[in-house]
């Protein structure tokens, strides 16, 4: 699936998808910058940096979360709309290569929008495959199957926000008593 950015007429928002994800690694490496050296110099400063960054990614991390859960119809229809196109084009100059056809064929192990598939579409099939096996039902399933794969990685990752918070906070209040008692 990953080749499809490469392709011409691949949608943008693929692209926002992935700047998102830039931004979201540059800010966890500021984050853990943060920890690190509030850890290392034992100051409550930096550490109550730390504890507001993941504050702030892990209220993100759920909202993110309710958006891709309210959200995944207009996913999946995403997908088959650029399934659907795909397979236009396709019909329309069956000659021509169209790697877009190829790709998701072969992605979602399927062939063809309906039950009869068309004879045209059966070059850009992947081979072994049990003919006909329909395209747009086949993202909605696959689509739906790996949603809760993603919630379980999702869930996981706001636990482990929830214990780099606890953890920031105990070696705070940690730091501030040895101060105290000195």
């Amino acid at each position: 699936m990953g080749n499809i950015v490469s392709e011409q007429k691949s949608p943008e928002y693929i692209y926002m998808g992935l700047y998102v994800l830039v931004g979201a690694g540059a800010l966890m490496m500021m984050v853990g910058f943060f920890g690190c050296c509030g850890a290392v110099r034992e100051s409550q400063c930096l550490l109550g940096a730390f504890f507001a960054c993941l504050l702030v990614i892990f209220a993100a991390e759920v909202t993110s979360g309710v958006f891709a859960f309210l959200g995944k119809n207009v996913a999946i229809q995403e997908v088959q709309a650029i399934y659907k196109d795909a397979y236009d084009a396709y019909m329309k100059n069956p000659g021509e290569k169209n790697r877009t056809l190829q790709l998701l064929h072969s992605s979602f192990q399927c062939c063809g929008k309906g039950k009869d598939s068309d004879d045209q579409v059966k070059p850009t099939c992947p081979e072994g495959i049990h003919l006909p096996k329909n395209c747009l039902e086949e993202i909605q399933s696959v689509t739906n199957s790996h949603l809760h794969l993603v919630g379980i990685v999702g869930i996981a990752i706001a636990g482990i926000t929830i214990f780099g918070m606890i953890f920031s906070m105990v070696l705070c209040c940690a730091i501030r008593n040895t101060r105290d008692t000195l």
